[in-house]
């Protein structure tokens, strides 16, 4: 490729082409819709270490704060990004088939399920914030002043459940850089907020805590608000019309269904890590804060791969939907290797400079040292996720939610919690032995995941 075409596709790729995926050279089509994808989640990851520098200023318990209340936030996480899966899976299918009104029609019951799933999360948040807190086993200082965090980030559960569901119609649609634009949006709006709402600014108060929570808030509803815009106004591949708001029940009903495989294996993996902060919890609030800030460092890294592998859910669904299985496969090979590599480059990264990195976001030695040693634990096998996440995303990018599901009930639920239970309480090697079983279970779950895929029966899937 000639740096000429390079930079021609790179400007088509970050302002959103047209391109028929289903038809246009495989390295092409991933090239397309890779990119905004990494470029989105890339952001996406800058303000979850933005946030959680801010955050640490105020030393290991406010920190402790936002990871308990994550806890929480990825149960709603499960059910948004399990819809997210289906929705994804069925706008392709239906743009693959030259199906637009359809598409459309999906995204609207895509946002009526949003609001209907928020409502709970909301409430939970706005009534019962302490006493959620207290059954993570939050300290003084989290009950006392953390709360408000809590409040804030549930109560406003919408935005967040919103912007998950809308960026997964443009990335099923295949307008891939209309998503990135949105959260470049929403999430620079919060990078500009959070200092100034947690330490106060001229006339404006410091909210401490909550200020990032209030700012987190703010620029995740900027970002729904372009989404709704732009869905209206009308993307590269989808437009909402007057003549799509109804709800359509069938419709409806074949999300749900389809979605029940993705959020069984969301709800399967985020419950898994809230035993899992649970028992970190039992080590103090320093262990809790060095998992939290050594996960927000797993988080920005891994981000472009998962930007990439968001690009496989829609080319297979796409591909499937044209009736061409084996360009659907080809996709994942590709990515998958793409993937690898970039990942073993990370692992060398969190090797050898595992503390360092911890040490960027908080100054206490014990919580440096907490989460140095995760990143080195999991520098070792880093580069088995590339598969992981490559072949789940074919699976849920076909429709089949299920089987990750069922590999997530057996790694996560059977295995996971029980290891991590036993090497860190029973056989008491602390917070290391819950480290190492879930790196030895992740690891795991990725070979058994890859292996599986190649077994090719995702192809089959009807939706």
């Amino acid at each position: 490729m000639t740096g000429a075409s390079l930079w021609t596709e790179l400007k088509d790729a970050l302002s959103g082409s047209e391109a028929d995926y289903t038809e246009v050279s495989m390295r092409k089509a991933i090239f397309l819709l890779s990119v905004p994808m990494v470029l989105e989640l890339v952001l996406e990851s800058v303000f979850a270490v933005v946030d959680i520098f801010f955050v640490g200023k105020l030393g290991p318990s406010a920190v402790a704060t936002v990871g308990l209340t994550e806890t929480y936030l990825f149960l709603l996480y499960s059910i948004a990004m399990g819809l997210t899966f289906s929705i994804t899976a069925i706008v392709a299918r239906r743009i693959g088939e030259k199906e637009k009104e359809k598409a459309a029609t999906t995204a609207v019951q895509a946002i009526i399920i949003g609001i209907i799933a928020s409502i709970p999360f909301s409430i939970a948040g706005i009534f019962f914030a302490q006493d959620l807190l207290a059954l993570m086993g939050a300290d003084q200082w989290i009950m006392e002043n953390g709360f408000h965090y809590m409040k804030w980030m549930l109560g406003g559960n919408l935005v967040i459940v919103l912007l998950f569901m809308l960026n997964a119609v443009f990335r099923g649609a295949g307008d891939a850089a209309i998503a990135m634009k949105v959260l470049w949006i929403s999430n620079g709006l919060n990078i500009i907020l959070d200092p100034i709402l947690i330490f106060g600014w001229g006339p404006i108060p410091a909210f401490g805590i909550e200020g990032a929570a209030i700012a987190t808030n703010m620029g995740r509803g900027v970002g729904v608000c372009f989404q709704l815009w732009l869905l209206f106004n009308g993307g590269k591949h989808i437009q909402i019309l007057a003549t799509h708001l109804k709800v359509d029940w069938k419709t409806i009903g074949g999300i749900l269904k389809t979605s029940i495989g993705g959020i069984g294996q969301m709800i399967v993996a985020m419950t898994s890590w809230i035993f899992i902060t649970r028992i970190l919890a039992e080590f103090g609030s320093q262990t809790v804060a060095g998992a939290t800030i050594a996960l927000r460092v797993m988080m920005f890294t891994m981000m472009p791969s998962w930007g990439m592998s968001n690009a496989v859910a829609t080319l297979v669904g796409q591909n499937l939907g044209a009736g061409k299985p084996d360009r659907a496969e080809q996709s994942v090979w590709f990515t998958g290797t793409c993937n690898m590599v970039y990942l073993i480059c990370v692992s060398f990264v969190y090797f050898f400079m595992a503390e360092r990195l911890i040490s960027l976001f908080t100054d206490d030695p014990i919580v440096i040292q907490i989460g140095g040693k995760w990143l080195t634990i999991v520098s070792y096998s880093y580069f088995v996720y590339a598969w992981w996440m490559a072949a789940s995303q074919a699976f849920n990018g076909s429709g089949d939610t299920m089987t990750p599901t069922k590999i997530n009930i057996v790694f996560f639920w059977l295995i996971q919690l029980p290891l991590a239970f036993t090497m860190g309480k029973i056989l008491n090697f602390g917070y290391e032995g819950v480290f190492w079983s879930m790196m030895v279970t992740e690891t795991s779950v990725g070979i058994f995941t890859l292996w599986l895929f190649k077994k090719g029966k995702w192809k089959e899937t009807k939706v």
